[in-house]
Order: C-alpha cells, then sequence, then structure tokens
C-alpha cells in the first residue's frame, strides 16, 4: 500500500491510499476535487472509494465531483447519513470495512464533531484520524464533549506505539509551539521541533507522524484525566 498526500486548500491534507498491484485507490477526505483529479489522471490510478472521517466541508468538498466522475462510493458514519451528502456506505465503531485489498477498521472518535471516525488499516500499521489526532495536537471540541474528546485520543494511544497517523491538517509547527510552552524540559520534543522546521523549510509535509513521537511529545496525550486536558484545550484555544 501507497500513501500519496495531496495538499488541498489552504492547510488540508487529503490522502490516496493506493494498492500498488492493482493501481485502485480509495481517497481519504478529498477537501478539493482538482487535486485529486490531476493525480489520478497524470498517475493512471483507479479511483474506487471515498473516506470521510467527518462531515466538515473542508473534508467532503471534493465528494460529489468525484463521485459522478468517477461512479464511486462514498463511505463515512451511519451518525452521519444526513450530513454527508449521497453517502452510500455507512460504517459503525468497531466494524472492519473491507473491499477489494483494501481492509481497515473503524474507530467512532467523537469530540471534534460527535461523527468523527478514523480509518485504521491495520495490517499497514496506519490510520487516517481526521481533526481528532494532528502531530502535537487535537481538534477543536465544536459538537461533543471534552470526555468525549478525550476519550477518543486515548482510544488511538492504545494502537501499537509505531502506527503512522495522517491527519487532515498541516498545524504542527502551531502545534509545538503550544506543546513547548507547556512542556519546555522535553528533549526529545525540542529535537522533533528541530525536524518539523527542517521539513517545512525544504516544503514537505510533516506528516506522516509515528504514534510513539505523539505519546511522548504530543501535550494532549499526556494529560492524565479529563480535567488536565480540558485545561489544556482551553489554553490552546486562546494561545
Amino acid at each position: 500500500m501507497k500513501i500519496e498526500i495531496i495538499k488541498c486548500l489552504q492547510d488540508n491534507y487529503s490522502y490516496l491510499i493506493i494498492d500498488e498491484l492493482s493501481h485502485d485507490a480509495c481517497v481519504v477526505d478529498p477537501s478539493e476535487a482538482k487535486p485529486i483529479i490531476n493525480f489520478i489522471e497524470n498517475n493512471k490510478i483507479n479511483l474506487k472509494y471515498i473516506l470521510n472521517t467527518h462531515h466538515h466541508y473542508d473534508h467532503v468538498g471534493g465528494n460529489l465531483e468525484l463521485k459522478k466522475k468517477y461512479n464511486i462510493n462514498i463511505i463515512g458514519f451511519k451518525g452521519d447519513k444526513e450530513r454527508i451528502p449521497e453517502i452510500d456506505i455507512l460504517v459503525e465503531d468497531n466494524q472492519i470495512w473491507k473491499r477489494d485489498n483494501f481492509e481497515a477498521k473503524i474507530y467512532h472518535i467523537p469530540g471534534h464533531t460527535t461523527g468523527h471516525i478514523a480509518f485504521h488499516f491495520f495490517k499497514e500499521k496506519k490510520i487516517f484520524t481526521g481533526d481528532t489526532l494532528f502531530s502535537l495536537g487535537c481538534g477543536r471540541i465544536f459538537e461533543g464533549t471534552y470526555e468525549q474528546m478525550f476519550n477518543s485520543l486515548n482510544k488511538i494511544k492504545k494502537l501499537p506505539v509505531d502506527t503512522k497517523i495522517y491527519c487532515g491538517h498541516e498545524y504542527t509547527l502551531q502545534n509545538s509551539n503550544f506543546c513547548i510552552a507547556n512542556d519546555p524540559k522535553n528533549l526529545k520534543l525540542k529535537n522533533k521541533i528541530i525536524k518539523i522546521r527542517e521539513k517545512l523549510k525544504n516544503k514537505l509535509p510533516t506528516i506522516p507522524t509515528i504514534l510513539n513521537d505523539e505519546i511522548e511529545c504530543n501535550i494532549f496525550l499526556k494529560a492524565k484525566n479529563v480535567e488536565s486536558f480540558s485545561k489544556l484545550r482551553d489554553l490552546k484555544d486562546n494561545f
């Protein structure tokens, strides 16, 4: 399985998950259609499925154009069936979604939205977390509760530590500033920030990140309880 990172809009990332034998592909959270179409056409990819982590427009904005052009299915959480236009396949928590050579476990991870999910390609140790877990950060809480987000992050935290995390935005540098302000003695974090700045200097994405790095460096994953997490989230909202 090959992952192509497609930059969309201002700071969004969409992802093409490509089976290298068949050239079939899924796209995760297509914010807009044009950059996805350009890559597909230039590389002779067979787009088969759209995987949506949640209903926000900057994650589903390209859905309908891609569906119309390639006659493909949209997959999303059953609780968002009224909020993701023309959704075809409804999935739920802990379900194994399997089509062709693609197989992922679905995790319901509410907090950012009530219907947010992650797609965990467990055989490949890759998870697509949308706007729940970012590199060195987590999503704002728009519809859910602090407790839901805390529990969702801890659900991801229990995965194998070498899991690669693909999130919805390039927020890593901003997130790192908050983490180091609240964890100034963390040497691993300091070293990670050096690597982040080097990647961005070379116009490279800072994604994917590795779960073990997040456990050691992401201040939100260090929160011991809902109360300490909620205080951090409030501080970040006003940082």
